[in-house]
């Protein structure tokens, strides 16, 4: 069973929201911070090392996370600053966009989190996010060869993934 929607793959994906909707990178990371899947189809300038490059990515989704359950203004009970929420609680982001580019995130109930950064006049990309959750579901969660909390090595999602992202730029 599928967390959004259906029992299989949608037939049409998410029409694309803006023109120069083109993916510069999506990461997709497990609950303790583990790059499980890094793709890159247009980053043209390379400033950081992988591991430096995935560890901020995260560390920024963390203190994202974690300042906007802080600020909630509808939960009297904050908590701690730093202090990870499950999967769902308290107050989340959707999106942030700088001059240069837009960051699209969504955290599934397993804690898997995927981040899409795209062209910044690009549109909401929730239903985006959703449809490449569900190619993972179908090629890599139901995989009898995938161990979860590895790396995906996924040949068919990679393809479907690749597909998916021109067909959106």
């Amino acid at each position: 069973m599928q967390f959004f929607g259906g029992s299989e793959i949608s037939p049409s994906p998410p029409v694309p929201t803006a023109t120069g909707n083109n993916a510069h990178m999506m990461y997709v990371f497990n609950r303790n911070g583990v790059c499980l899947l890094y793709r890159e189809w247009n980053r043209p300038l390379h400033t950081l090392n992988p591991q430096q490059d995935h560890k901020l990515m995260f560390g920024l989704l963390f203190s994202l996370k974690s300042l906007t359950a802080k600020m909630d203004p509808t939960n009297a009970e904050k908590g701690n600053l730093g202090i990870p929420q499950l999967p769902g609680l308290g107050c989340s982001f959707h999106s942030f966009r700088t001059n240069t580019y837009k960051l699209s995130f969504m955290e599934t109930p397993s804690g898997i989190k995927f981040i899409l950064v795209t062209n910044p006049r690009t549109g909401d990309l929730r239903e985006t996010l959703k449809y490449i959750y569900n190619l993972y579901v179908e090629y890599v969660a139901k995989n009898p060869l995938y161990t979860p909390g590895t790396l995906i090595r996924c040949e068919l999602f990679n393809t479907a993934l690749d597909q998916y992202v021109r067909s959106i730029a």
